[in-house]
């Protein structure tokens, strides 16, 4: 199973979200091909309910600490309540370009 798969399962299963993209960006970096290491992630869900961004945020980290231990090098997160994500119209941010790494 790929990283990006065991994410994307990981993250269905504990936050049973409305909406999820679990999106390799590793092509984006000075990575080898077929890396798996930097992610974007959006995720929508009740879970997020009342929670500062910080904490949405602490909760996925938690997570995901296996797989961060074991190659993840960057997690975009966009983590939004269903009311957040309508009133974005059902978008998220589009990733910057990398800055580093001599790309």
């Amino acid at each position: 199973m790929s990283m990006q798969e065991k994410v994307s399962d990981k993250l269905t299963s504990e936050f049973s979200p409305l909406f999820i993209q679990v999106e390799n960006e590793s092509h984006m970096h000075n990575v080898p091909p077929n890396s798996e290491t930097h992610f974007k992630v959006v995720l929508v869900s009740e879970a997020f309910q009342a929670k500062l961004p910080v904490k949405r945020h602490q909760m996925v980290y938690k997570l995901l600490s296996e797989e961060m231990q074991a190659g993840i090098h960057a997690l975009a997160l966009h983590t939004y309540t269903p009311t957040e994500w309508e009133q974005r119209q059902n978008n998220s941010p589009d990733s910057p370009n990398c800055m580093g790494g001599g790309k």
